[in-house]
């Protein structure tokens, strides 16, 4: 069926704040780092160009250079742009231009939108087009990431569509290397292209561990010998799912500083877990999975774990999409992950034989005008930036108290409000101490009571200023409140985005429960954050509240009685 529109849509594009590309990009332990050894977080959206017209998506829709813009403008940094092989090692294709590619599938109509937004592009050789997608890119300070996705060119991926592994039907290992080296070439010298991940999702039932090293190895070395400067991703098995081999025999290469590993995770991934049980026992299974299979590269320090495609429906209506997204938003920001969101792409030329079909998980709406789900970017903008790293040092480490399901962090909006949900570029630096007080500059959070806001105080040797982190998703904060039960309550947000306790949910199997808003993370920090004029005072036996001190109440009067409110 036909429901593209050839006609442009008029949508309005802010201009992007310019920044400099760094020159090259290398890695240092778990870090991706620029040439003066400064940490580069990458947080990318993957744009689409491996399926059958061989043409960056959207180009239809909106002209390139608005495309571009809008990329930058959502907060990304980078795009992971799929390729499939043919387009480099059919000598078929060599000459075909994009109006050619869309005339032999009938997509008149994105000939009329290309024609109208982007008629640059339209007599311009596959290639050709494909280059000044990478070009535009850079000249909007958006890095490149090179991913051959597949080979011949369709939608990705299956176990039996000939693409999965080496020996497959469409995946012959020379002409998969001789590829490699061709785009590496093409690109070398350019100033956007800052990685090229070697192969996406591999998979089928003739993959294997011995077979991965020999090739990966071979497609790694010859990539580096075309184009020295950038990095080289290596991708798992299983759908990119699987790198534990790893933990006994590294890669052999000849060349140091230049690779990174990438993993895939979606809800459908662990689909029956998230569906069948409680959250907290879901969330917890997928995450030490995870870092059993491919985590484990980051705890060693052996090289950077790139998240390379994540993703989830954009219109909120997928109930387990909804609680993966906030189970992965927490490991993302402990982790401190580089990431790749799938996709930019809000509508295909063609999809599976269905022509103009729409992208739900797409960031970017139908018409590719504005986001889609502007919470969610709002929500992912708090993981775009590094938490910490190399060159990250404004300050010495502390912690931020994350909230995934929002993206949003605990902080003070005023002396006298309760601690509110506000943004993590905001937050005071919390520490949490062996005692388990969760305390800024000297006073400790502390529970006052099922559905009370928390507070903070001086005093911290009762039971409700200790906070112990439980549940199989580790993402509770439980203290007690200091009533003749020690009734146990867990850090909870209510509807005005304050802070409160409330009895903890979610810890029975009832897998229709929803513990999301007490979901928190301690994560670890280093970057600059709001600071407050004044000092932590002395304060020997009194309690005080936070913002008494702040005020300066302090009077020498003992027995006065003070609110801790």
């Amino acid at each position: 069926m036909q429901i593209s529109s050839p006609s442009p849509s008029r949508c309005y594009t802010a201009q992007p704040t310019p920044a400099a590309l760094p020159t090259t990009l290398n890695t240092n332990s778990r870090w991706i780092v620029d040439e003066n050894g400064r940490r580069v977080k990458l947080a990318c959206t993957s744009w689409v160009s491996h399926l059958e017209p061989m043409v960056a998506e959207g180009m239809s829709k909106q002209p390139l250079d608005s495309i571009s813009k809008k990329i930058r403008n959502m907060g990304f940094n980078c795009v992971r742009l799929t390729w499939p092989l043919f387009l480099v090692t059919n000598d078929s294709l060599a000459s075909v231009t994009v109006r050619k590619s869309f005339q032999s599938l009938g997509l008149l109509e994105s000939i009329s939108g290309i024609q109208a937004n982007n008629p640059s592009l339209l007599d311009l050789p596959l290639i050709e087009a494909f280059q000044a997608v990478v070009s535009n890119l850079g000249e909007n300070s958006v890095m490149v990431i090179l991913d051959n996705h597949i080979s011949k060119p369709g939608w990705c991926c299956s176990n039996s569509d000939g693409n999965g592994f080496f020996g497959d039907r469409y995946f012959d290992p020379q002409i998969w290397i001789k590829g490699l080296t061709k785009m590496a070439s093409i690109f070398n010298g350019s100033t956007s292209v800052v990685c090229m991940s070697l192969r996406n999702e591999l998979r089928g039932r003739k993959q294997n561990v011995k077979d991965w090293y020999k090739y990966m190895q071979q497609g790694a070395e010859a990539v580096h010998a075309a184009n020295p400067n950038i990095l080289v991703i290596l991708s798992g098995l299983n759908f990119d799912a699987e790198l534990s081999f790893l933990a006994k025999q590294p890669v052999n290469l000849t060349f140091t500083g230049k690779l990174v590993y990438e993993v895939h995770w979606y809800a459908f991934t662990n689909s029956h877990l998230w569906k069948n049980n409680n959250p907290n026992y879901a969330c917890g299974s997928v995450v030490h999975s995870l870092m059993r299979r491919t985590g484990f590269l980051l705890e060693q320090g052996v090289a950077p774990l790139f998240l390379s495609e994540y993703g989830m429906d954009q219109r909120g209506t997928n109930v387990n999409d909804n609680r993966y997204i906030s189970c992965m938003m927490g490991v993302a920001a402990e982790l401190d992950l580089d990431w790749a969101q799938w996709t930019l792409v809000g509508s295909y030329y063609l999809r599976q034989g269905v022509v103009g079909r729409e992208e739900f998980y797409g960031v970017l709406d139908y018409n590719w005008c504005g986001a889609r789900n502007s919470s969610f970017i709002e929500r992912i903008s708090s993981i775009q930036a590094p938490f910490q790293g190399p060159g990250i040092s404004e300050r010495s480490q502390y912690k931020i108290i994350f909230h995934p399901s929002t993206g949003l962090c605990v902080h003070r909006k005023s002396l006298f409000a309760p601690l509110e949900l506000g943004s993590c570029s905001a937050t005071e630096g919390w520490d949490y101490t062996p005692q388990q007080h969760i305390s800024l500059k000297g006073f400790c959070l502390q529970a006052d009571g099922i559905g009370k806001p928390v507070k903070l105080g001086n005093i911290c040797t009762d039971t409700n200023s200790q906070w112990e982190t439980i549940s199989e998703s580790k993402m509770h904060l439980q203290s007690k409140i200091t009533d003749k039960n020690n009734t146990a309550v867990c850090l909870d947000v209510d509807t005005n985005n304050t802070i409160v306790t409330n009895s903890c949910k979610c810890l029975s199997r009832d897998k229709m429960c929803d513990p999301s808003s007490q979901w928190f993370k301690l994560v670890n920090s280093t970057r600059s954050t709001s600071s407050s004029a004044v000092e932590v005072l002395s304060l020997p036996n009194n309690e005080l509240t936070y913002q008494e001190v702040e005020l300066g109440y302090l009077k020498g009067n003992d027995d006065q009685e003070r609110s801790t409110q």
